[in-house]
């Protein structure tokens, strides 16, 4: 590799133009590129006269992975601008915008396709992702040092039947110390109805009031959470260390660690110092939770779980020691839904093949390259630009399908998680049989 080339930066591929930029980050072990950062720079003939619009339109003629299936999309823009003759200069914060490009895109049937905007948790934790794509205008969109951070609590939340419901606490954030719980019903927040971004925004430091129903047609209860300036990345290597833990079943000893994401390489220095030297050390057997946020992953992340290579550790010469390679040799069970996509999908693919057991429900389906682009009012346009294939098959629309179906409602869970109770007893059998992979 050569500078001014394109480099391999934890699962994406950075055009990186400063020689000391690309020798830092080929640092990374990570060799799989699920999602590749070139940025796009330059506009084209506007067919609506909606900046917005049509920059991303002119986007997707132009790095779409499959040109040859642009003819729905085509047909779509050409339906919109008929249909709207008001897109012509609408605000690019208007849902009249918002929907035009959202139904442009979803014309595509392509995973790892939307647009983000600033009102939304999920643009700030995948401008985080794609920084690479669009490190000249970090600076610029975060001042002064261009680093990703927004107001939050530690969670994601889901409309489900006109209702939100929390969906995902992370691990050691300010939720989970609040005790509050994934199926919580959100009905306010200081007393306004709940905005992923808006509740919390200007609260840094302060406690917002949370006004939740924990039951079905149970009495709202107030839950006092502390606001944070979270960094996404950071946040979810922290969620991994803090998901770490140890159940006993059966008089053994059974080990636990939920990857969120795996877009750094701080999360192989997590698992290596966990299972090689730390808290997972003497398990019996590993369970390996999968639901995650944004997917992620080496091309050989598997190989730590099932793979034969030997381990290596490193001492200092002040006796400090640091792992280079761990292979973990005992049980595993994993834990998959609808949230494991992306380069975590194909770990549980790798997973499956040999031998190890999933509980849960099928994945995403969702394994396509894809990389980040700015657009006019630096909303972030995530587009699908490369096709993947594992062992010759397409997991795009093809999820890996557990071994053992466990469905869950999250609503008005209250503490309850059926799909890590199953494989708690799923490893407690392979541990009476001897637990082999």
């Amino acid at each position: 590799m050569t500078c001014g080339g394109p480099a391999i930066v934890g699962r994406w591929a950075a055009e990186v133009e400063d020689c000391e930029e690309m020798q830092r980050l080929t640092g990374a072990r990570w060799a799989a590129a699920l999602i590749v950062l070139v940025p796009i720079f330059g506009a084209e003939a506007a067919p609506s006269g909606n900046r917005v619009f049509d920059r991303a339109v002119d986007i997707v003629r132009e790095r779409f992975y499959a040109p040859g299936d642009l003819g729905s999309f085509n047909n779509a823009v050409e339906a919109i601008v008929a249909s709207l003759p008001e897109l012509r200069g609408a605000p690019a914060d208007t849902p009249l915008t918002r929907e035009a490009v959202d139904s442009a895109l979803a014309s595509l049937g392509a995973s790892h396709t939307a647009r983000y905007t600033r009102d939304q948790r999920d643009y700030y934790e995948l401008i985080d992702v794609f920084r690479f794509a669009i490190r000249r205008d970090m600076r610029r969109l975060f001042p002064p040092e261009g680093r990703v951070t927004y107001e939050g609590i530690g969670i994601a939340a889901r409309d489900i039947g006109g209702k939100v419901f929390v969906v995902d606490v992370y691990d050691g954030g300010p939720a989970a110390r609040a005790t509050i719980k994934v199926g919580d019903e959100i009905l306010a927040v200081d007393g306004a109805p709940f905005s992923e971004i808006g509740s919390f925004r200007g609260k840094a430091g302060r406690i917002a009031e949370l006004r939740v129903r924990r039951t079905a047609g149970g009495a709202p209860i107030s839950v006092k959470v502390q606001v944070e300036r979270v960094q996404p990345g950071d946040a979810f290597v922290k969620a991994i260390e803090d998901s770490v833990r140890v159940v006993r079943r059966d008089g053994r000893k059974i080990g636990v660690i939920r990857l969120w994401s795996y877009t750094r390489d701080e999360v192989t220095h997590v698992l290596y110092r966990e299972l090689g030297g730390g808290r997972l050390k003497d398990v019996d057997g590993l369970i390996l939770d999968l639901r995650s946020r944004w997917g992620g992953a080496p091309a050989d992340a598997a190989e730590t779980f099932v793979g034969g290579t030997a381990d290596m550790r490193l001492v200092e010469r002040n006796g400090e020691e640091r792992f280079a390679n761990v292979r973990w040799r005992k049980p595993v069970v994993a834990i998959i839904d609808e949230g494991t996509r992306s380069g975590m999908e194909i770990l549980a693919y790798a997973l499956k093949k040999n031998g190890v057991p999933l509980v849960g429900t099928e994945t995403a389906g969702d394994v396509l390259a894809a990389t980040g682009f700015l657009l006019p009012d630096d909303s972030l346009l995530v587009l699908a630009v490369n096709d993947v294939f594992v062992d010759g098959e397409r997991l795009e629309g093809n999820p890996v399908q557990p071994d053992v179906r466990v469905p869950f409602d999250i609503r008005y869970a209250d503490g309850r998680d059926p799909q890590f109770d199953v494989a708690v007893a799923v490893m407690a059998e392979r541990l009476k049989g001897g637990g082999v992979n």
